[in-house]
């Protein structure tokens, strides 16, 4: 665990040295007037190459992410694939914010959680300014969705969402404009919108070559 975490710290601290003009976003679809803070947590799994997931789980080795899928009766972005998080409430910093809604969400308690920082904003069409909080927790916990919160749950490689060539762009009419979204369906769920642009951005910050290509 020790050794990933501060992997992904060095690389994320690099990463932001420099500025990214064209990082992706929405801003352009929101209204500024109902802008609400949020935050989200990439829980990254600290997994050895060479070890295997429980027999239950995806058939795997290495590093990956835990991701949620949203109930359909939720009010915003129902249905969809998500990272644990949600609104930051009075008094909270996006650090905060995003370990409890992984609590809320999966059981996924803050002491399992070793933070690395926070990285680019996303502003979505639909009014969140959402904070992505990178962090390293341990393989294999035995998460539990909240079924008010979480339809269900599953982890997917990071080798695999970091690479761009794996998702196709698309794009769809939406507020008077068309709107390019990436997308990527992986073991029976459809990765996209905000999830994969936040993905997408974070790649540009720590990129799998400095990651992957000398394991």
């Amino acid at each position: 665990m020790n050794a990933l975490y501060d992997q992904l710290a060095a690389l994320l601290e690099q990463g932001h040295r420099e500025d990214i003009p064209d990082l992706l976003s929405d801003a352009r679809f929101a209204h500024a007037e109902r802008t609400a803070d949020a935050a989200v947590l990439i829980a990254v799994t600290a997994r050895p190459f060479g070890l295997k997931q429980r027999s239950d789980r995806p058939d795997f080795d290495g590093p990956g992410v835990i991701l949620t899928q949203r109930p359909q009766d939720m009010r915003n972005h129902p249905g969809q694939v998500a990272f644990p998080g949600g609104k930051i409430d009075p008094g909270e910093n996006a650090v905060q914010a995003a370990l409890r809604e992984a609590e809320e969400e999966l059981a996924l308690h803050r002491e399992h959680v070793r933070v690395i920082g926070t990285t680019d904003r996303y502003r979505t069409g639909t009014g969140f300014d959402v904070t992505p909080v990178l962090a390293v927790i341990p393989p294999d916990l035995d998460l539990t969705p909240n079924p008010h919160e979480v339809e269900d749950w599953f982890e997917a490689p990071l080798s695999l969402l970091l690479q761009r060539e794996n998702w196709t762009e698309q794009e769809v009419f939406w507020k008077g404009e068309m709107r390019q979204y990436l997308e990527m369906h992986y073991k029976g769920f459809r990765i996209w919108g905000v999830t994969a642009a936040i993905i997408a951005n974070l790649s540009r910050r720590i990129g799998h070559e400095g990651l992957f290509d000398e394991r």
